[in-house]
């Protein structure tokens, strides 16, 4: 049985309604309705009221929706219903259906979730999906959620994916390929690196974790033969970091560095690009990754997915990797809470 008294601020997230068109209301409302199963920690969501339960209905989950005024109220409410912090859209949303009208509600909904938690009125941030270029055409001036997050707490935040057996960093993100290499110095490196080797202690309890640097070229470059962005570079990236006390190894191949074996050998990974990280990450768990916002003075998670509008509505989501940020936002919490 749930509890039924008052949850306290400390363990209670706020979730964000994400892009209306997409499966971020499938996927919330669906992992509602395993709350007990899936041991889930209290949460309400910023939303229209009305799309869930228009929504709801639709997929044919029986999720009664509360209102709520405030976060306090969430917990009570969690055991019986969904608790709704509302918001209206400006125009009815369909699923799979993008609207540029209902964008400044998007960003409404993220900004009073940062508020929330900056307050300490909740206990972290679950963002569902949102669709980039959409925001765009309302002024949204950020290429995502982390960077949106870094102007909203002034902080240098970095971008962990992580699922069962592998946490990764991507060293650089949403850029083209061909820009990457020029884009790799050896302070944004050192820098990504001390963050993660920070956030491996304080959110996650790991004491002195150890961190496997990949390469960007075939075979770590050959000396030099294939490319000398490990040797001007990304070595003494790695030394620099060995010197601040971070265990850090590399740079390593990155066709051997992610087999059950290698994985063994360390706690976390540096990518040097988005899809170094993601392809291994998708392949060892494609259901139960988590991104994971590090170097915030807050906590926030989101499922490792995007919008998914082509099954927005139709039932198919899965929501396991919303269950798993979940899950990881409320354990990140804790840890934090038992440092303070």
């Amino acid at each position: 049985m749930f509890r039924s008294a008052p949850v306290p601020s400390a363990t209670l997230l706020v979730v964000t309604m994400g892009d209306p068109a997409g499966i971020g209301g499938d996927v919330t409302l669906a992992a509602w309705t395993r709350r007990r199963e899936s041991d889930l920690p209290p949460f309400f969501l910023i939303d229209d009221p009305d799309r869930l339960t228009t929504l709801a209905h639709q997929l044919g989950l029986k999720v009664p929706i509360t209102t709520i005024t405030a976060p306090v109220e969430a917990a009570n409410a969690f055991a019986s219903s969904l608790p709704v912090l509302p918001l209206q859209l400006s125009v009815t949303s369909t699923p799979g259906q993008l609207d540029k009208r209902n964008a400044p509600c998007v960003i409404d909904a993220l900004t009073r979730a940062v508020d929330l938690a900056k307050a300490d009125k909740v206990a972290g941030i679950v963002t569902n999906p949102i669709h980039k270029k959409t925001l765009y055409a309302s002024g949204f001036e950020h290429p995502g959620h982390t960077e949106f997050l870094a102007a909203a707490t002034d902080s240098t935040p970095v971008m962990m994916l992580s699922c069962p057996g592998l946490k990764i960093v991507p060293v650089t993100i949403h850029v083209p390929l061909h820009e990457v290499a020029s884009l790799l110095t050896h302070d944004l490196i050192v820098s990504r690196g001390k963050i993660l080797a920070a956030a491996l202690q304080s959110d996650f309890g790991i004491s002195s974790p150890r961190i496997a640097v990949a390469a960007l070229n075939p075979h770590a470059g050959e000396g030099g033969a294939l490319g000398k962005e490990e040797t001007d570079i990304i070595a003494p990236a790695v030394a620099t970091l060995c010197k601040l006390g971070i265990k850090a190894t590399g740079p390593a191949p990155a066709d051997t560095l992610f087999h059950s074996e290698a994985r063994a050998r360390y706690d976390a990974v540096l990518a040097m690009y988005h899809d170094q990280a993601l392809i291994p990450l998708k392949t060892i768990d494609f259901d139960n990754g988590v991104n994971t916002t590090l170097g915030l003075p807050i906590v926030r998670t989101s499922p490792d997915h995007g919008t998914a509008c082509d099954i927005a509505g139709t039932g198919k989501a899965n929501p396991a990797s919303f269950i798993a940020a979940l899950r990881q936002a409320a354990a990140i919490a804790a840890q934090r809470s038992s440092l303070s």
